[in-house]
């Protein structure tokens, strides 16, 4: 095992630690009830960047540091901030419009998951991970050009049939939603957190069928 799994697995585990330990976890709690942006940032920002350097390091076989993690880090908090905010509004919409007849599943938890999840995700998502593919973009060209990059530049170097056909068209509803479904049948307190363990889930994902094709090529 190498220094950098150790360490990645050690800070994992150190969430876990947070998690199961009473006194830390009632801190967690508190935390998250009475502080639900700054610890969306938190989360998400320590956690995301967690899963991209995981992803790399199975991608590429060692770790490597991507270029701008300070920045990838601040915008994935961004991501938890706004998550702190959309989970709730939509897990809201969704109990109104059952409350009001327009979807079934009264009483029932797994449709109100199922609805809030699948709504969000043929809606929310798309627009969030278009943005964050062009914020990726921005980054990885004002590493390599050193100089002002324009949105129009950074717009034209990401692949948006890929996007469409495999982000949109596949991990949305085979994986997103699904696995949000999960996420939904949790304490509202978890949400946001199991978002940032799910994002560290689908890049370890990706990241072993991507290397898997390539070494069967």
């Amino acid at each position: 095992m190498r220094k950098g799994d150790f360490i990645w697995g050690l800070l994992l585990l150190l969430f876990g630690f947070i998690l199961i330990f009473p006194a830390t976890h009632n801190v967690f709690i508190s935390l998250t009830t009475n502080h639900p942006y700054l610890m969306g940032f938190v989360k998400l920002s320590i956690l995301a960047t967690m899963g991209e350097l995981l992803a790399i390091r199975i991608g590429a076989g060692k770790w490597k540091k991507p270029s701008g993690i300070v920045y990838r880090a601040i915008i994935w908090g961004f991501f938890g901030m706004v998550f702190a905010i959309m989970f709730p509004l939509f897990a809201g919409g969704v109990n109104a419009s059952i409350d009001a007849g327009l979807l079934p599943g009264k009483n029932s938890n797994l449709l109100f998951a199922f609805f809030t999840s699948a709504l969000m995700n043929l809606t929310f998502a798309p627009t969030f991970m278009g943005f964050h593919r062009i914020t990726d973009a921005y980054i990885d060209l004002s590493d390599k050009e050193n100089s002002n990059v324009t949105l129009k530049k950074a717009l034209n170097n990401i692949d948006w049939e890929g996007f469409v056909s495999f982000v949109v068209i596949k991990t949305i509803p085979l994986f997103w939603i699904p696995a949000h479904t999960v996420t939904f049948l949790l304490p509202p307190e978890y949400r946001v957190l199991m978002a940032a363990f799910l994002s560290i889930a689908l890049g370890a994902i990706l990241a072993s069928a991507s290397k898997k094709k390539v070494n069967n090529a």
